[in-house]
């Protein structure tokens, strides 16, 4: 019942434009207003609204996609650190390591040491944080760039990746469903993702609980392809059982 309340609340916010808190409480009103707010901030958190003083409107309708990308950074910060604190303990020094673009990539190459290693990446953005750092050798990717997520994919990219071996993949993931598996929303994002999920000796995905429950187009991959999935402690225990039963360890 919160996922379809959820949903209808953000077609109505795509659909006004711009909303109040009032607004969208009076479409339900045998909920509290405290569940409301908190609808908001998940359907924030995943990206599709941005909250405004006493209100709400579609992300699509902000300050365009940096302002996007600047509140996706901002939420979830302190689950994002956690998950980033967890991914470092799966880095060898030395080794090659593929980090994939995405706000859950970049707050753990902010938190990644000055170490040697040889980092492939298909976010611009992540590849000039990495640049803060004298050790790693950092090689990034071409391709066509998708401005909403700061990924890059399609021939050029497929063609670097397919002639490098990764050691650790660190991948990121748009929405996750037991149907559908790990999801994204671009076809040329999926075919990355999932030649690096073929690929790497290591696929580590990065999932926060947000992504359960929601479904994208494009599949690149199920829980038995990974080896570590790093959430924020709250997926289902559903989840976290049928990944035990594959061997897959949730961090």
């Amino acid at each position: 019942m919160n996922q379809i309340r959820r949903e209808s609340i953000g077609k109505y916010i795509q659909e006004k434009g711009a909303v109040t808190v009032k607004e969208v409480s009076a479409l339900f009103p045998d909920v509290s207003l405290m569940t409301i707010h908190r609808d908001l901030e998940k359907l924030e958190d995943e990206g599709l609204i941005v909250r405004t003083r006493g209100g709400a409107m579609p992300a699509s309708q902000s300050n365009g996609t940096e302002a996007k990308l600047e509140t996706r950074m901002q939420s979830n910060v302190r689950a994002k650190r956690q998950m980033a604190k967890k991914a470092l303990t799966l880095i060898d020094e030395g080794s090659a390591v593929f980090f994939d673009a995405g706000t859950s990539n970049m707050a753990l190459v902010q938190a990644l040491p000055d170490i040697d290693l040889n980092i492939f990446t298909t976010g611009p953005n992540i590849a000039m944080e990495l640049s803060r750092l004298t050790n790693p050798t950092i090689h990034m990717c071409g391709g066509t760039l998708n401005r909403s997520n700061q990924a890059v994919s399609g021939v050029t990219t497929i063609s670097m990746l397919e002639d490098i071996n990764i050691a650790t993949a660190f991948i990121g993931v748009s929405g996750y469903t037991p149907e559908g598996g790990f999801t994204c929303g671009k076809e040329e994002e999926m075919l990355v993702k999932r030649l690096v999920m073929r690929k790497a000796a290591r696929k580590v995905i990065l999932m926060d609980s947000s992504k359960y429950g929601k479904i994208l187009p494009y599949t690149f991959g199920n829980v038995e392809d990974a080896d570590y999935i790093i959430s924020d402690g709250e997926l289902p225990e559903e989840f976290v059982r049928r990944a035990d039963q594959v061997g897959v360890l949730v961090m």
